[in-house]
């Protein structure tokens, strides 16, 4: 691994650190650095897993020392988030690199889009029966299990419907993420899809922006992150799909 390689994981892992701790989607950005890495595409897609839980841990723990209690709260959501994170981390695992990598280049596009209109809290409304929580987040556990990729802006939502306010819910997620991780990390691991090296400067970068953004609150703090990852993402989707290899051939 190149030196420029090693740095664009830590300050790539610390921004998007800071974005899933404050709303979610920062794996749009640190999958296709470990692609942009060397790191096959499942194998990205593991090694992405080792900050995630890193960072959520962080998380965590500040959200706790703030006084914010999502713990109380997450029995509803934890046991259906668990089963599909084991359901979607053994399929998407069997996939070859080079069809991951289509697949989330293909999926890049609409996680810009909930990036750029990130969901909001509702602060009216009914919530979701207990039937529909269950069904919601064990279909939230299976993309978790299986992508990771902006499943902390679905999640916010889907913690929305089911009747819970901002900050609990931000917290709720940063630990429903952290339990999905534990369970599809050791998948991976299994699989023989973790690459040590880069997932673990990852997870230095990943881990200090987690501890930040949980302290992070002035509005607007995550703008420029967020129009950095947003470029980032479309033009590393384009590598993923070989769009640089047809404008090459063409010219």
């Amino acid at each position: 691994m190149e030196w420029w390689e090693a740095a664009l994981l830590l300050a790539g892992g610390a921004a998007a650190g800071v974005i899933n701790a404050m709303a979610g989607g920062g794996s749009m950005l640190t999958v296709p650095l470990l692609v942009l890495a060397g790191v096959p595409g499942n194998s990205a897609n593991g090694s992405n897993r080792v900050g995630i839980l890193t960072s959520n841990v962080a998380a965590a723990v500040r959200f706790r020392r703030l006084g914010v209690r999502g713990m109380a709260h997450i029995a509803p959501v934890i046991g259906p988030a668990l089963a599909g994170s084991l359901v979607g981390s053994l399929a998407i695992s069997r996939l070859t690199d080079d069809t991951f990598e289509t697949v989330f280049g293909l999926l890049m596009i609409p996680l810009v889009l909930l990036t750029i209109n990130k969901p909001r809290v509702r602060v009216t409304g009914d919530a979701w029966p207990a039937g529909v929580t269950i069904a919601v987040f064990f279909l939230v556990g299976v993309y978790g299990g299986a992508i990771q990729a902006g499943v902390g802006l679905v999640m916010l939502a889907a913690l929305s419907r089911a009747g819970f306010d901002l900050v609990t819910a931000n917290h709720i997620k940063v630990l429903v993420t952290l339990a999905v991780t534990c369970v599809a990390l050791p998948v991976f691991i299994a699989q023989g899809q973790i690459e040590w090296g880069p997932a673990v400067l990852l997870a230095v970068g990943l881990t200090a922006g987690g501890w930040v953004g949980a302290r992070l609150t002035v509005e607007g703090g995550d703008v420029w992150i967020r129009r950095v990852m947003v470029a980032a993402a479309l033009a590393l989707a384009a590598k993923l799909l070989g769009v640089y290899g047809w404008i090459g051939d063409w010219f």
